[in-house]
């Protein structure tokens, strides 16, 4: 099932074959997602990856905008490098999936945000890009793969490397 979603300001659905769950922003500025058979309220911008946890909804894509600077230079840096690693400096996963990339014979560029002037901006941009809200924040070929964990499972099935390998020919 298909998926696709736009955040924005002003307007939020995500659309599937038959159902589309909308949102437009109300005066607490909460989200609320109605369907033929689904309503679901939150008021935090993880709410379309609960909807998915739950099984209501697979997104394949989401793009996110609140037009910041942060944001720009986020997407700016996922597209000009084929693997890009969010990390802290003392963060034990952080350090691992390093570790483990380097092992694979490839070299991230690594984005020490506690090092960072504006690394607590990007930090909360992460945040509503990828509904993530620790470290690290790991992007193959300009996509979201997840966190350490995410990636470590991604090796272990053997599909990291063909990810890999990918993000190098673009």
């Amino acid at each position: 099932m298909a998926a696709t979603s736009q955040l924005t300001r002003t307007f939020t659905s995500v659309s599937l074959s038959s159902t589309t769950l909308s949102h437009l922003p109300n005066s607490n500025s909460s989200l609320s997602f109605t369907s033929n058979n689904i309503h679901h309220h939150r008021t935090s911008s993880r709410t379309i990856l609960t909807i998915r946890r739950h099984g209501a909804v697979k997104i394949h894509a989401m793009t996110a905008s609140f037009g910041s600077p942060s944001e720009e230079t986020v997407k700016k840096t996922i597209t000009d490098y084929p693997v890009v690693v969010y990390s802290k400096t003392r963060c034990l996963y952080s350090s691992e999936v390093i570790s483990l990339f380097k092992r694979l014979g490839v070299q991230p560029y690594v984005v020490k945000l506690d090092k960072m002037k504006q690394g607590y901006q990007l930090e909360n941009v992460l945040k509503w890009l990828t509904g993530q809200d620790t470290v690290p924040n790991v992007f193959i070929g300009g996509r979201y793969i997840g966190n350490y964990t995410d990636t470590v499972k991604l090796h272990e099935k053997g599909e990291l490397e063909a990810l890999l390998a990918d993000a190098k020919k673009t």
